[in-house]
């Protein structure tokens, strides 16, 4: 089971043109704690900022699963209902979840979150699915393999 931690880092970027602005970056890192997620973050921005940066916010993402696609450049976060029937009733019960899918486009996320469920058996169904402004996901499992 994952714990994943949204990270905002702040910091002065130089931009194409060459002005300096001061920019909050997103990420979003698999860690034990808050304090495990400020130290893992500050350790992979490092070598790709020059400069002074802050950690300006760190919340936890409640997140089921995450799939990743090297080939995606975008991350989706999809929202899906679990159905299930409740015995006693008869009613249909829906559970919802939050899904993160590294893709080029939209569809392709909605691709790769139903190639990602296949192998379930849960029945669900696609509520949302909204583009983040999310640069980079840390996942401390595909660093040590």
């Amino acid at each position: 089971m994952h714990n994943w931690f949204e990270c905002k880092v702040s910091y002065e970027k130089i931009l194409e043109n060459g002005i300096q602005k001061k920019v909050m970056e997103p990420y979003l890192i698999d860690a034990l704690s808050f304090t495990e997620a400020e130290a893992r973050i500050i350790e992979e921005i490092r070598p790709y900022i020059t400069g002074e940066f802050t950690i300006a916010d760190i919340k936890r993402a409640r997140l089921s699963e995450v799939f990743f696609n090297e080939n995606g450049d975008r991350f989706y976060r999809i929202k899906i209902f679990f159905v299930t029937l409740d015995e006693k009733s008869g009613a249909e019960k829906k559970t919802a979840a939050q899904m993160m899918v590294q893709a080029s486009t939209l569809k392709e996320a909605i691709a790769l979150l139903e190639e990602g469920m296949k192998g379930t058996m849960a029945d669900y169904t696609i509520a949302a699915v909204t583009e983040t402004a999310l640069i980079d996901v840390f996942n401390c499992t595909i660093q040590e393999q």
